[in-house]
């Protein structure tokens, strides 16, 4: 709670934390629930939206160059990675979307092995800001309603008739709903796309 009187500040600051969390491979979900709760589902999300980007490309670049070597031994953990690279050469950008939509890979560890395949910075950049959207809106603004939970928990009674209140809820469902409907999509996509992969 300190961060949210901290102005701008604040955000920096979580950004550079939800930035570090990435690279290091720790689950950022918890983190993108506590900038909602902060920041509410619109400002959380320009909080961790460009976070989660610029983590994700400092880790594509240490995939890429200093840590390519660790990040070969890990893929070959995952059967799956063949696959990924033989259809990120056939059509990197779609195949980067999809299987940011479809959680088929540990979020985190994708991001450094999508550094061992062909496809261009700008491209990866764009690509999982566009994908990354749509779940980190869902968690900002499930985040942004703690504060109702953390009411019912206490045993204080919630205002049932307050607007924003609803409106949130209503935001939620309609998000998670995008998200799930989003998901089935690309898992659908990625069966003819790519069979070995999903």
């Amino acid at each position: 709670a300190a961060a949210e009187g901290w102005g701008w500040f604040g955000n920096v600051v979580l950004g550079l934390v939800y930035v570090v969390s990435t690279v290091a491979l720790l689950p950022t979900s918890v983190l993108t629930l506590g900038i909602g709760f902060l920041y509410g589902p619109l400002v959380g999300t320009a909080t961790a939206l460009p976070a989660a980007t610029v983590g994700a490309t400092l880790s594509f670049l240490l995939g890429r160059r200093m840590l390519r070597g660790w990040v070969a031994r890990k893929a070959e953990a995952h059967q799956r990675f063949g696959a990924l690279e033989a259809a990120m050469a056939r059509d990197g950008f779609k195949i980067l979307l999809l299987v940011r939509l479809s959680p088929i890979f540990p979020f985190n560890l994708v991001n450094y092995l999508f550094g061992l395949t062909s496809i261009s910075l700008p491209r990866y950049m764009v690509g999982s800001f566009l994908a990354m959207l749509p779940g980190t809106l869902l968690y900002a603004t499930i985040g942004s309603m703690l504060s109702d939970a953390a009411q019912l928990a206490s045993g204080e009674r919630p205002d049932a008739g307050n607007l924003d209140t609803a409106v949130t809820w209503i935001g939620a469902i309609a998000t998670l709903a995008v998200v799930i409907w989003m998901t089935r999509i690309a898992r659908r996509a990625l069966r003819r796309q790519a069979p070995d992969l999903a």
